[in-house]
């Protein structure tokens, strides 16, 4: 009993270059969804950074009794330093005996080349005097 060995055979001209196209596909789609990251968190990044700014602002106004002006010039410099879309109106205070309320509404409009959408925040936040 004599066993012949067969040669691998190579493969055909049509199987040429599968693995290579798969892998530039993958790559492409790997490369979009950093892109696609990077210009969406950023804009998550800064409204946590606002919230964060308007809770302390908030909690520290009920104490030093400031005037609605002060706090949204305060919140308003927040935004502008965060480069964040909104203007100063759309910095809602609210001031009464002790509570102090703030609220921004805004929009961050964001390009991925082949789609755009906006991004919408509402951050929020109130505070009752502890005296």
């Amino acid at each position: 009993m004599s066993r012949q060995v067969q040669p691998l055979q190579k493969a055909s001209s049509n199987e040429r270059g599968e693995g290579k196209f798969k892998a530039i596909l993958v790559t492409a789609i790997l490369i979009f969804l950093v892109y696609a990251a990077v210009k969406t968190v950023p804009p998550y990044v800064s409204e946590y950074e606002l919230n964060d700014t308007m809770q302390e602002t908030a909690r520290f106004a009920s104490v030093t009794r400031s005037g609605e002006d002060q706090i949204r010039a305060t919140i308003f410099k927040k935004i502008e330093e965060l480069e964040i879309p909104a203007t100063k109106e759309d910095v809602k205070v609210t001031a009464v005996n002790g509570k102090v309320s703030i609220s921004v509404d805004y929009t961050v409009p964001i390009d991925l080349m082949v789609y755009k959408f906006d991004l919408h925040f509402t951050p929020s936040t109130s505070n009752k005097d502890i005296i």
